[in-house]
């Protein structure tokens, strides 16, 4: 029987945070209904040593340079023969030991994509808060792809979609290229489906918060694409007021 699910990994000089993605994989169970795949950017620290001494042994495995997680991304999607696809990079965990079981029950309905909230975790793992009380992006439980207009709404970890209508993802961005690809999977999708239980403990400080500016141009570039300029323009005052509000209430920083 073909892999329910491709789980995807992609890991560059990842050796202080790899291991509990993959301890996390091998605790979920069910290898027969998933393949997991690891790409790897041809790592030169202990990366490839901890992949192959690891709890979970890859399907397939790909270690070489490559022009950045986007390609790396694609390189994953291109391998994968799962009847679904999702993405678990290296620092992110499934949310419990029992969320790929979840997950195979909701798939069971056949959903083209099927999507939760995240939790979102410090570098030493520490929970901080589920993203849609921890940020201002509100997770609504009848998504459509026009509820991207104000950014990433869905961390890319806690979506799951069917490989025959998710696309490459475009090399056109380094940062937000994401947020391109769940909207154009939104696109094609008649089934969409929300999961109560979050799929994922996200860690906190990847490339897109690193370059902060650069991701949000890039997002500005993503958004206008798909929802027109002036909406675009728009749409970014509301942001700004909204993470300016948010920030307000909680009483700390938000960018």
């Amino acid at each position: 029987m073909s892999a329910k699910i491709s789980i995807i990994t992609i890991t560059y000089q990842a050796e202080e945070y790899l291991q509990r993605t993959l301890d996390s994989v091998h605790a979920q169970g069910n290898r027969d209904q998933f393949e997991y795949i690891i790409i790897d950017g041809n790592s030169h620290d202990q990366t490839m040593s901890i992949i192959q001494n690891g709890s979970i042994k890859p399907d397939h495995l790909i270690s070489e340079n490559d022009r950045g997680i986007y390609d790396a991304m694609n390189k994953g999607l291109a391998r994968a023969s799962g009847e679904y696809v999702m993405f678990m990079n290296a620092g992110d965990q499934f949310a419990s030991d029992d969320t790929l079981k979840t997950i195979l029950n909701h798939l069971a309905k056949n959903p083209d994509v099927l999507y939760s909230d995240a939790n979102l975790v410090d570098l030493k793992g520490n929970f901080i808060g589920k993203r849609s009380e921890a940020t201002p992006h509100q997770l609504p439980q009848n998504l459509t792809w026009r509820d991207f207009k104000f950014g990433m709404l869905i961390c890319h970890q806690a979506f799951i979609c069917k490989r025959s209508l998710a696309p490459d993802f475009s090399l056109k961005y380094q940062l937000s290229s994401d947020i391109d690809w769940e909207i154009n999977c939104l696109k094609q999708a008649k089934d969409i489906k929300y999961m109560p239980e979050p799929i994922c403990n996200y860690l906190m400080g990847g490339a897109s918060v690193q370059n902060l500016k650069k991701s949000w141009v890039e997002r500005f570039y993503v958004l206008s694409k798909h929802f027109g300029l002036i909406k675009t323009l728009m749409n970014h005052l509301v942001i700004i007021f909204r993470g300016i509000r948010f920030a307000y209430k909680k009483g700390e920083k938000y960018w």
